[in-house]
């Protein structure tokens, strides 16, 4: 996708000729002679640099500086080439400052500068989110369920095509997203994770999209939305089957056209993004039901992995384990490993929560072992009937003053389970049989969000 620039330039030869010469490098170029038209122009488009005089007819430049360089890249032109004004500049956030008469080469070498360092502090946004724990980004499993799963990986990865990862909650359809995108064209770009699930509904579309100044109550400032953020990389959404209707036709514009607009805006924005989904449900079954767009689900259905359950595929739990010890061993007093008989037990167990419940057991059990090398059955908490979540839920009471609506007893029990599993939803929805999703939602109905 061509990169697209304004020049705002009052000087019609010098602007014809830097549209020209930028033109023959392969730029999108259109020229405005005004701040007027430069304003015009900048609410109905969204270049990625803005090169501009820094006395245009009406307007002084620098002091609109900082609303231009909180949505693009600027590099500002001068006829005076002044110290201060080059101070000034540089302080309002411009990234370039040449001065008049321009060199047609060190002006292609100032937008090239201007545009790889705003890509690459746009990436570094997401630095923190990216470099996850040490070792936990890696695919580990030699099953031929898993080897499965890698191939069909590396048939997709260098394409562009929608892909739609179906599985059980924990299975790790995030690590097969972040394999996806390391191993196509995008890697150098952006892999930004959406939770589907954790964001509230009312907040999902400027995240999503971002928002403008003044575009609700509290919004002082321009954000820029995570697929704005996405742009030349890949957006994974997680648990697509969760988000509200009216965001699932936006997220189709997004798919079709690359473009979208931020809350509050008027104008379209184009973001060059792949679209990586995830699901431990059946959008098709949804699809059928009304409860998701039929055409948005064929959109993302392009290309289908499905990961197994780690019980279709209990020889790599071995493997598994020792990742995990691999991944805790700086955090241990001493060098741990599992007894046979706990080894046994653990292969035998069924984890409904999958591989996230296999790393919790192990991470217990670390701490439960202490100063012990040897980590025995007994440090394992999975249940006498080999269901962690078992005798929790073998008795389990509740008390009223009064007699109890159904709210009072749902909100109860809700609060009860909150406590007991210190907030953590996944369990929580594992003990009521529900979504997370659903937990999320009845936490919010009773404003039980400091509950832990």
């Amino acid at each position: 996708m061509k990169r697209h620039i304004l020049i705002a330039e009052d000087d019609r030869i010098l602007r014809e000729l830097m549209v020209r010469e930028l033109a023959k490098t392969g730029y999108q170029v259109s020229g405005v002679g005004d701040w007027r038209e430069a304003s015009r122009y900048l609410e109905r488009h969204a270049p990625d640099l803005v090169l501009t005089d820094v006395r245009l007819p009406d307007a002084n430049v620098l002091e609109h500086l900082p609303e231009l360089t909180a949505e693009q890249p600027v590099v500002v032109l001068t006829a005076f080439g002044s110290v201060p004004d080059a101070v000034k500049a540089m302080k309002a956030g411009a990234a370039e400052y040449l001065s008049k008469p321009i060199d047609l080469d060190e002006l292609e070498l100032a937008v090239e500068r201007a545009l790889n360092n705003a890509a690459l502090s746009e990436q570094n946004r997401f630095l923190k989110e990216q470099l996850r724990e040490s070792g936990q980004g890696a695919m580990v499993g030699g099953s031929e369920a898993m080897a499965g799963v890698q191939r069909l990986i590396e048939a997709v990865a260098s394409t562009d095509a929608t892909v739609l990862i179906q599985g059980e909650s924990g299975v790790g359809k995030e690590l097969v997203a972040s394999a996806l995108h390391s191993r196509s064209h995008r890697a150098h770009g952006n892999f930004v994770p959406v939770d589907c699930c954790t964001l509230q509904p009312t907040l999902f579309e400027s995240e999503l999209f971002g928002f403008e100044r003044g575009a609700f109550t509290g919004a002082d400032r321009l954000k820029k939305g995570l697929v704005e953020a996405a742009d030349g990389g890949t957006v994974f959404f997680d648990e697509i089957g969760e988000i509200e209707p009216a965001i699932q036709a936006k997220l189709l514009r997004v798919l079709e056209t690359q473009s979208f607009r931020r809350v509050g805006g008027v104008k379209d924005l184009r973001a060059d993004i792949r679209v990586v989904a995830a699901t431990n449900r059946s959008l098709e079954q949804m699809a059928r039901e009304g409860k998701f767009r039929n055409d948005l689900f064929y959109r993302l259905n392009a290309f289908t992995i499905e990961v197994p359950p780690l019980r279709a595929r209990r020889e790599d739990i071995p493997d598994l384990v020792a990742h995990f010890l691999a991944t805790h061993r700086f955090s241990q007093r001493v060098e741990k490993s599992f007894s046979p008989d706990a080894m046994q037990r653990l292969v035998a167990y069924d984890y409904p929560g999958n591989v996230r419940e296999l790393r919790n057991v192990v991470e217990r059990a670390i701490i439960i072992s202490g100063s012990e090398s040897t980590i025995r059955p007994r440090h394992l908490a999975i249940g006498t009937s080999g269901n962690p979540l078992a005798a929790s839920r073998s008795a389990v009471t509740l008390s009223f003053d009064s007699e109890p609506t159904l709210e009072d007893i749902e909100k109860t029990y809700l609060r009860q389970a909150l406590r007991k599993y210190g907030g953590h939803r996944l369990k929580v929805a594992e003990v009521l049989d529900v979504s997370e999703r659903s937990v999320y939602r009845m936490i919010e109905k009773y404003g039980l969000g400091e509950e832990r």
